[in-house]
C-alpha cells in the first residue's frame, strides 16, 4: 500500500465500524505528551500506519472537568472515524481517567488502548514501601485512578504518595525542556516525595517522560522511574494481533499530524523529540460531537 494510506480510508463518518488490517491507527493527547507513547509504538509496530491528533488549542486537560474532558475526547474519536482507523490510543493519562469508557461505549466494536499510571509495576519495584506518583490534578482526582490506587494498596501494603504537578505539562508544551523553571518546577514536585522515603517514582502523564533526565536528577541516582509508554505500545500489540489486524506490509507505515493548536509547533515537537518530520495538519478546534 502506498505511504499515504490514510487517504484510502478518509471518507464521510461510517455507517458501522467494520476494522481492516491495512486501516490506520489513532494516537491522541492533549498535546505533545503522547508522543512518548507514539515512539514506543513506532519502534513496536513499524509497519503500521500511525495517526497522531494533538488537542493543544484545548490543552492543558488536566485542569479541566472530567465531563469538557469527555466532549473532546468523542470528539477527536469522531474526526479519527473518518479514516475508519482500526484502533485508537489514548495516549494521556488525564483522558484515559475521564473518558476511555465513554469511548467504549459509543464505539464497542473498536479497540480503545488506554494509559494508566504504573503503580503495580512500581509496588513490585519498590524497597522502601513507598512509591510517589506525579500526576495532572485531573488524573489523581479520578475515580479510575482512586480505584487503582485503592486496589493496589491493599493488595501490595505500598504506601503511594501523590503529587500534582500543576504547571509541567504547559512548559512541555512549550519545548522548555531543559529550562531552569522546568527545573525548578521538577524540583519543587520531586523532592519532597524523596524527603518522605519514596525510592520509586510514577510518571503519570504522558508529558513527562520527555523530562526525565530532570527527574532523575532531582530524585538521585537510588531513585527508579516507571514509564508506562512501552507496555501500553505492547498492549496495542497483543490486541492488534489478537483480532487478526496487524498489517501486513514489507514498507515503514506511515505516520501524519494532526492538531488544533499550531501546526508549526507539533511539526517542531515530531523534529525536537522523535527525530521525525511527518506532514502535519491544523484542524478545527470546534469538533462537533454528534
Amino acid at each position: 500500500m502506498p505511504a499515504a494510506t490514510s487517504a484510502a480510508f478518509r471518507s464521510a463518518l461510517p455507517d458501522k465500524i467494520q476494522p481492516v488490517a491495512d486501516a490506520p491507527i489513532g494516537i491522541f493527547d492533549s498535546g505533545i505528551g503522547g508522543l512518548s507513547v507514539l515512539r514506543h509504538a513506532r519502534a513496536l509496530l513499524p509497519h503500521e500506519e500511525l495517526l497522531y491528533f494533538a488537542d493543544s488549542g484545548f490543552a492543558p486537560y488536566g485542569e479541566k472537568p472530567e465531563a469538557a474532558i469527555v466532549q473532546r475526547a468523542l470528539a477527536i474519536a469522531i474526526f479519527f472515524m473518518k479514516f475508519r482507523v482500526k484502533a485508537l490510543v489514548v495516549a494521556c493519562n488525564t483522558a484515559t481517567a475521564a473518558a476511555i469508557a465513554a469511548l467504549r461505549e459509543r464505539y464497542p466494536e473498536l479497540l480503545v488502548v488506554g494509559v494508566e499510571p504504573g503503580l503495580k509495576p512500581a509496588a513490585a519495584l519498590t524497597r522502601s514501601g513507598t512509591v510517589g506518583v506525579l500526576a495532572t490534578a485531573g488524573t489523581l482526582a479520578s475515580d479510575k485512578f482512586l480505584k487503582l490506587q485503592s486496589q493496589v494498596a491493599d493488595a501490595t501494603q505500598v504506601n503511594f504518595l501523590l503529587q500534582p504537578c500543576n504547571g509541567l505539562a504547559s512548559q512541555i508544551e512549550k519545548g522548555e525542556i531543559r529550562s531552569r523553571e522546568t527545573a525548578q518546577l521538577v524540583n519543587r514536585y520531586v523532592a519532597p516525595l524523596v524527603a518522605q522515603q519514596a525510592d520509586t517514582l510514577v510518571l503519570g502523564c504522558t508529558h513527562y517522560p520527555f523530562v526525565e533526565q530532570l527527574i532523575r536528577e532531582a530524585a538521585g541516582p537510588d531513585v527508579q522511574i516507571v514509564d508506562t509508554g512501552e507496555p501500553v505500545a505492547r498492549q496495542l500489540q497483543r490486541l492488534l494481533a489478537q483480532r487478526g489486524l496487524l498489517r501486513n506490509a514489507s514498507e515503514a507505515g506511515a505516520l501524519s499530524g494532526y492538531t488544533t493548536g499550531s501546526r508549526s509547533a507539533l511539526a517542531n515537537a515530531f523534529r525536537r523529540l522523535l527525530a521525525l518530520d511527518p506532514p502535519v495538519e491544523e484542524v478545527a478546534a470546534a469538533v462537533a460531537v454528534n
